[in-house]
C-alpha cells in the first residue's frame, strides 16, 4: 500500500475528532522521498489559536506512529 494511501486511511481516523470541533483537515501532498505530509486545517481547526498543537501533537504524533515513512506534517 502506498504512504499516501495509508496517510488518507489515517486522516480518516483523525477527522471525526476534528469535526467534532467544527473543523477539518485538507490532505495535500504526501512526499515519498521525504516523509513531508502537507495539509491544511480548515473550519474552525483553520482559525484556532491551539491549530499548531493540534498539527504537531495530536495530528503529526498519530501520522508518525500509524504511517513508517512520515517525518513531517506541516499545514499549507
Amino acid at each position: 500500500m502506498s504512504m499516501r494511501k495509508k496517510v488518507e486511511e489515517t486522516i480518516e481516523v483523525i477527522r471525526p475528532a476534528l469535526q467534532a470541533d467544527g473543523g477539518d483537515v485538507v490532505l495535500r501532498e504526501v512526499n515519498e522521498e521525504t516523509g513531508v505530509v502537507e495539509v491544511t486545517l480548515v473550519g474552525a481547526c483553520g482559525t484556532c489559536p491551539a491549530s499548531g498543537q493540534t498539527l504537531k501533537a495530536g495530528i503529526e504524533r498519530i501520522m508518525r506512529d500509524r504511517v513508517d515513512g512520515v517525518t513531517e506534517v506541516i499545514a499549507v
